[in-house]
C-alpha cells in the first residue's frame, strides 16, 4: 500500500482535504496529514517512510529529502517550486511536479483586483482612474498571464507582451510580443509580472527596465519577490514620483517601501495569490491525481526537474 503524505504548514480547506482523500481512498492508498506544523523536526519525523507528497509553500531541501528514504514523488499544489531542490531531488531519484494551471485564474483575478486598487488611488477617496483604454503589459506569458489577458481584454485594455517562451501561444491570439523587456515597460501603462524566481529572470526588474517606464504607471506583482531588483525599484520610485508598485509578496525592504512610498505602495499581509476555495480545490485535487496516476501509470506530464 503506497503512504501518502500530506505536509502543509498552512492546510487545505477542509473541502478540498476531503476530495483528495476521497481519490487516494479510491486508488487504495494511506494518507498521513501533517497540518500548522511550525518546527522543521516535526516534517522530517513525518517524511520516514512516505512514498509521495503533497506539499504547498513548504520547504522541502537536502535534509528533507534524505530523511525520506523511500520518497518517490513530491507535488507542489500551486504553480511555483521554488520551494523544493529540484536538483538533489533529481539525484535522489526523486520527481517533483507542480499543478500548473490549478490556480491561475485565482492569481490572475487579484493581478487585476490590485491594479484596480493602485488606479483608484487605494480607495482613498481621491480621484482616482480607470483600466479602460490602458495598455497593459504582461511580463511572461504562462498560465496566470494568459487569464490577466483575457479579463483585461474583456475591461476594455490593449495588451502587449514579453516573453521568451511562449511567443506562439501568444501569436495563436493575436497578441504583440515587444522585441524587449526595456520596450514592453515604455509603452505599458500598467505592468503585470508573472515570470518564475530563476535563470534569466532574477531581478530582472532592474534599473535598466524600470527607466523606461512613464511617470504614471502602476507596477503590479503576483509572482516572486526575487524577480524585482528593490535597490533598482527603489531608485526609480524615487525618481519618478508617481508610479506605483502593488504585489501579494512582501519584499525585503518591505518598511522602507512603506515609509518613503505612502499611498504609492501596497503589499498583501501574506502571499495570497492563490488563496481561495476554487484554486484550493483544484490544485490539491490535481495533486492527488497525478500522484495516483504516477504510481498506476508512470505518468510524469508535469514533471519539473
Amino acid at each position: 500500500m503506497k503512504k501518502i503524505l500530506i505536509a502543509t504548514e498552512k492546510p487545505f480547506a477542509p473541502a478540498a482535504s476531503e476530495k483528495i482523500n476521497k481519490i487516494f481512498a479510491k486508488a487504495g492508498y494511506k494518507v498521513f496529514t501533517l497540518e500548522n506544523y511550525t518546527d522543521k523536526s516535526e516534517l522530517l519525523t513525518a517524511v520516514n517512510g512516505v512514498d509521495a507528497m503533497i506539499i504547498r509553500s513548504d520547504q522541502v531541501d537536502r535534509e528533507v529529502l534524505d530523511a525520506a528514504e523511500q520518497l518517490r514523488i513530491v507535488v507542489r499544489a500551486g504553480a511555483g517550486y521554488d520551494n523544493v531542490d529540484c536538483n538533489y531531488a533529481r539525484e535522489k531519484g526523486v520527481v517533483v511536479m507542480n499543478t500548473p494551471g490549478q490556480n491561475a485564474n485565482a492569481v490572475a483575478e487579484l493581478a487585476i483586483g490590485l491594479a484596480i486598487y493602485g488606479l483608484r488611488e487605494m480607495f482613498s477617496g481621491k480621484p482616482g482612474g480607470e483600466l479602460r483604454g490602458r495598455t497593459l503589459g504582461l511580463h511572461g506569458f504562462g498560465y496566470v498571464a494568459q487569464n490577466v489577458f483575457r479579463i483585461a481584454r474583456a475591461l476594455g485594455m490593449k495588451v502587449i507582451v514579453y516573453t521568451r517562451y511562449s511567443k506562439e501561444a501568444a501569436a495563436a491570439i493575436g497578441l504583440k510580443n515587444t522585441h524587449s523587456l526595456e520596450e514592453l515597460y515604455r509603452k505599458s501603462d500598467v505592468i503585470s509580472i508573472h515570470v518564475p524566481a530563476k535563470g534569466e529572470h532574477l531581478r530582472s526588474v532592474s534599473y535598466d527596465v524600470l527607466k523606461e517606464l512613464d511617470d504614471h504607471s502602476l507596477i503590479v506583482n503576483t509572482a516572486r519577490k526575487e524577480v524585482i531588483n528593490e535597490e533598482d525599484l527603489l531608485r526609480i520610485m524615487a525618481e519618478k514620483p508617481h508610479i506605483k508598485y502593488l504585489t501579494d509578496v512582501e519584499p525585503d525592504q518591505k518598511i522602507l517601501f512603506a515609509e518613503k512610498f505612502r499611498g504609492r505602495y501596497y503589499a498583501t499581509p501574506k502571499k495570497m495569490g492563490a488563496q481561495t476555495a476554487e484554486a484550493n480545490n483544484n490544485a490539491g485535487m490535481a495533486a492527488a491525481e497525478q500522484i495516483v496516476a504516477f504510481f498506476e501509470n508512470g505518468d510524469t506530464t508535469c514533471k519539473v526537474n
